[in-house]
């Protein structure tokens, strides 16, 4: 069992708020501010996220700095009961800072300055930015250290991007250097002498370019892990003084999902809590269960990324977005879903973007908390002083983390790598699609679900399932063997075990490394497009293979089903290989989610888990958080249909009524029952 404190020490309740901008309303701060405090108390909201884009505010010239009218946020939330995220406003610099310091803008990949615009148009390298950066976080550090509003630190907003400038480039051949060692080290691990492309100094090396090099993979893999250790470097410069002067302060930024630009995985170690921005996009009918199984990916993704330890919804919206391509209505019942799906795989906060619209510019019409109307009487802010009185009564259950048995493997630098290679299908290899497929698969059959990485420990878990590990990275083959010797049930796919970490092949047969564990050889993979189709069928039923046919030669393994069509015709399909006290099953093909389903039922089962409901119906998704309160069970149905489902003896954590046996859920309909 793992109980974590709140997030806020002070404030042992699930957190409950968004992004707020009082500094665009400055000129009308006597009657707006007023208003916005009296609304958000009635919605139950307890936390603010204030300053993320304030820079020109707090400094609207060099060294000029009005922190006044801050103070005056900060004391009129601390008067209201709510605490404050505090932004560090790195994520837009002002205008000024552009003019007279142009190395703070970025370079693009083609070599070309940025003008002025935009969020995140900064150089994280500039020693200017970094200074200017430095000097502003101190100065909020000291002025709001003691502040009884105070209740964490968002650190800018949304990293992400690149830089090609000089600085960059100066930095990167550095970073080489240290990686590598020696310039002979690099071209080796780079495959150099294809294409003549050895070269004879660091100081020849330029980051990836449509104008220059971008075929090679060792460079194109080396930029991303360098790019990412940027970021990791930044958000240290940034907290530097926060630890120092507010040492007691959490910090977090926040995150995107499976944005491709980051290991969020490194990023995450440096985060006290993870957070993240999640916008579901909603279709109001039946397609809702596939968005939901999204969404639940990247909720056990953001929880992976930061250790497992309850992580924060920083940002959802409360209605309609203003950037997808169809903005729809949120159908009444989806904001609580949404809200509690999160709480349900290990959120302790519902936070929104944003809390009021803005008159003017991009995000006039984004959803928000207040709308135009200011009403209390619009539906979207009667639907967020439900969700806020749904979280009151959960309390029992924060800071309660998930003990799941079952893990997936979805890895940043494997993804790099995979999306790179040049074979099979080159208008997609659908790697990401791939992993929340097998991940939904295992949830559809009533089992949650950690998803981590491959510098993961995968020791705590009875299953584990690496969908299309192409590369394996140090130590991850050898953590798998001793997983599976020990009696643990692994998982392998097609296009596994290809390369090592510097995307230079395994000689000797795939899947390399993992080739004893799986009991098989993989000689050739057959791609098909989107009319070609083959099956096998596997305990009496047929299923379809698609995509990816991977042609391998049992060496130990068992044949559990075979490829009936097309020229390998009796080749496996799915096999399973007994290896130590443990087991580990190769699935040759991509497949339908029918089959995963079927399979990890089975698979489950034979590992000794129990689901944690059985026999759900379609659209309904469950997930548990055990902590010093008891074992939590969220029930979940994702569609506009009403659904059945048989509970334990348990207690509903909202009501305090007793439940069991057959329990109707309306449409998008949530249940929290505390298990007997």
């Amino acid at each position: 069992m793992a109980q974590y404190p709140p997030i806020m020490k002070d404030k042992p309740v699930f957190l409950h708020g968004g992004d707020y901008n009082p500094d665009q309303w400055l000129n009308e701060k006597s009657t707006v501010w007023p208003r916005d405090m009296e609304l958000a108390k009635k919605a139950g909201i307890n936390t603010l996220s204030v300053g993320i884009f304030s820079w020109a505010t707090l400094e609207p010239e060099e060294g000029r700095y009005t922190f006044e009218w801050l103070d005056e946020v900060m004391d009129m939330l601390a008067q209201n009961g709510i605490k404050a995220v505090l932004a560090t406003p790195s994520g837009a610099r002002p205008a000024w800072m552009a003019e007279k310091y142009p190395e703070v803008l970025r370079v693009t990949e083609d070599r070309r300055r940025n003008l002025f615009g935009e969020r995140h148009n900064h150089c994280l390298t500039s020693p200017v930015y970094r200074e200017k950066v430095r000097k502003m976080n101190t100065l909020l550090a000291e002025r709001y250290k003691d502040h009884p509003a105070l209740g964490m630190w968002h650190i800018s907003n949304e990293y992400g991007g690149e830089c090609h400038c000089p600085l960059c480039q100066q930095r990167f051949r550095q970073w080489l250097k240290e990686r590598y060692g020696t310039i002979d080290k690099l071209n080796d691990d780079w495959w150099n002498t294809f294409w003549s492309h050895r070269y004879s100094s660091f100081d020849q090396i330029e980051s990836p370019s449509s104008i220059g090099e971008s075929g090679s993979h060792g460079l194109n893999l080396a930029w991303k892990r360098f790019t990412t250790q940027q970021f990791c470097d930044f958000y240290s410069w940034e907290i530097e003084p926060l630890r120092r002067i507010t040492p007691d302060v959490p910090c977090t930024t926040n995150l995107m999902h499976t944005y491709p630009g980051i290991n969020y995985f490194e990023l995450g170690r440096l985060l006290d809590r993870c957070s993240w921005d999640n916008y579901p996009q909603w279709t109001n009918d039946m397609r809702d269960a596939k968005v939901a199984a999204h969404s639940a990916f990247c909720h056990d993704l953001m929880r992976g990324v930061c250790g497992g330890k309850p992580y924060m919804l920083m940002e959802s919206s409360p209605s309609c977005v203003n950037w997808q391509a169809v903005n729809r209505l949120r159908q009444p019942g989806i904001l609580m879903l949404q809200s509690l799906q999160a709480v349900a795989h290990g959120s302790d906060t519902v936070q929104y973007f944003q809390f009021r619209k803005g008159r003017g510019s991009f995000e006039k019409f984004h959803g928000a908390v207040v709308s135009h109307d200011e009403s209390e009487q619009n539906r979207v802010y009667r639907e967020v002083c439900a969700v806020g009185e749904a979280l009151a009564g959960l309390t029992p259950a924060l800071g309660a983390a998930p003990e799941n048995r079952i893990a997936v493997v979805y890895d940043w630098e494997n993804r790099w790598a995979l999306e790179d290679a040049r074979f099979g299908l080159n208008t997609g290899k659908g790697y990401e699609e791939t992993v929340r497929t097998h991940h939904t698969a295992f949830l559809r059959a009533g089992y949650g679900v950690d998803v981590i990485d491959e510098t993961c420990d995968l020791a705590p878990y009875r299953v584990v399932c690496g969908p299309m590990t192409y590369m394996l990275r140090p130590g991850f083959a050898q953590r798998v063997r001793a997983f599976v010797e020990a009696g643990g049930t692994y998982i392998s796919t097609y296009c596994s075990g290809w390369v090592n970490e510097e995307d230079l092949c395994f000689m000797g047969g795939f899947p390399g490394p993992l080739r004893e564990v799986c009991g098989l050889w993989d000689e050739e993979t057959d791609a098909l497009d989107e009319t070609q189709r083959n099956r096998f069928t596997w305990n009496g039923r047929s299923y379809e293979a698609k995509d990816f046919c991977a042609v391998v030669h049992p060496e130990g393994a068992q044949v559990l089903a075979a490829y009936e069509e097309r020229f390998y015709q009796g080749a496996p399909a799915l096999t399973v290989n007994a290896f130590g006290k443990g087991r580990c099953y190769y699935i040759a093909a991509r497949t339908g989610e029918d089959f995963l389903c079927d399979l990890y039922a089975h698979v489950a089962k034979e590992a000794g888990l129990s689901p944690l409901l059985p026999a759900l119906p379609s659209g309904v998704l469950c997930t548990e958080r055990v902590g010093a309160n008891g074992r939590f069970l969220f029930v979940m149905n994702t569609v506009p249909e009403a659904r059945t489902v048989t509970l334990p003896a348990c207690t509903d954590v909202q009501t305090g009524l007793m439940r069991k046996g057959d329990c109707t859920l309306g449409a998008y309909g949530v249940m929290a029952v505390r298990l007997a």
